[in-house]
């Protein structure tokens, strides 16, 4: 199977935030922000593996700047490693007030997606290759990302999670 630049996955997903897509605060409800997220992800994953794709997991994702009525919402994914059968996809979220100019980053997530075919079954995907530092550091981290995300599903046994413990025990030593 061929490998893929994450760069190819790339979805740029852009939003007006509506009277209809807000709370009493006149602020962006977190669940609509959540699936316009879901959509970019399904979309960037589906890039990638060329299949159709469901959502396994949603990391923690971090509301960082509210984003009000009448701003533009920016969603930025990308798949940053795929597994066997799974992608995880990053998402960087940015709101603009146009009229004045002004571009802030509001939330940043990672969603996790296997791709499967047309009787749902999983299939696998091609593999990413990293091109910038930035990817590569995103890559390596993804496998630590992943380990947690099966610790915290029941799916792994911690002690299995051999990244997390590299990780841990290299703290350990430093300090």
């Amino acid at each position: 199977m061929n490998t893929k630049k994450p760069q190819e996955s790339l979805v740029i997903m852009n939003e007006f935030v509506m009277p209809n897509d807000t709370n009493m605060m006149h602020n962006l409800m977190g669940g609509r922000l959540l699936y316009w997220m879901d959509i970019a992800a399904a979309m960037s994953a589906q890039k990638h593996s060329n299949r159709l794709v469901v959502t396994a997991s949603v990391d923690n994702v971090s509301f960082q700047q509210s984003i009000k009525l009448g701003d533009a919402v920016t969603i930025e994914a990308k798949v940053t490693r795929a597994f066997n059968k799974s992608m995880e996809v990053r998402l960087d979220v940015w709101t603009s007030n146009i009229p004045s100019g002004t571009r802030v980053k509001s939330n940043e997530a990672y969603y996790t997606f296997v791709a499967v075919d047309q009787e749902g079954k999983p299939v696998p995907v091609p593999e990413i290759t990293p091109e910038t530092a930035d990817e590569q550091t995103i890559f390596d981290a993804a496998l630590r990302r992943r380990q947690l995300r099966l610790i915290l599903s029941g799916r792994m046994q911690p002690n299995d999670a051999t990244e997390l413990k590299a990780l841990f025990m290299a703290a350990k030593h430093e300090a």
